[in-house]
């Protein structure tokens, strides 16, 4: 692959510090969540995660929507992202909630949504390595 963009961020304190991205426009405090233990002051890797996905799969939808002349541009999409658990160490789960535009069929709806999950990069990284649910609504 060559890369057309890369993103660097970088983080202190691993999930009770900061991260900032190499261009300043992120710069927030990190915040481990009171069901792991911690404060739940500032944001948290999965929530990160959760936005990342949830933008990056609402544009895939976006593209598959043009290709098949459909417009989603009223959808959205929340992505949850649960962190568990797993042997000794740790695992993520997501679920994307994904709502169509009034009017759109639900056949032609699960098949676009279907087709953002082959094309949307966090569906790719995730593929195989964890589970990813997806949800119409």
């Amino acid at each position: 692959m060559d890369a057309i963009y890369t993103a660097a961020a970088t983080a202190t304190h691993g999930r009770d510090g900061r991260a900032v991205s190499s261009d300043g426009t992120l710069d927030l405090a990190l915040g481990i969540p009171v069901e792991m233990g911690g404060s739940g002051q500032g944001t948290n890797p999965e929530q990160l995660f959760a936005a990342g996905y949830a933008a990056c799969f609402g544009s895939a939808l976006g593209v598959v929507g043009r290709a098949a002349k459909v417009d989603v541009s009223d959808a959205a999409v929340t992505a949850e992202v649960g962190i568990g658990k797993q042997g000794e160490g740790f695992a993520l789960a997501v679920t994307l909630r994904v709502e169509l535009p009034d009017g759109l069929d639900e056949e032609t709806g699960r098949k676009l949504v279907e087709q953002a999950h082959q094309v949307c990069p966090y569906s790719n990284a995730t593929r195989g390595n964890i589970p990813v649910d997806l949800v119409i609504e």
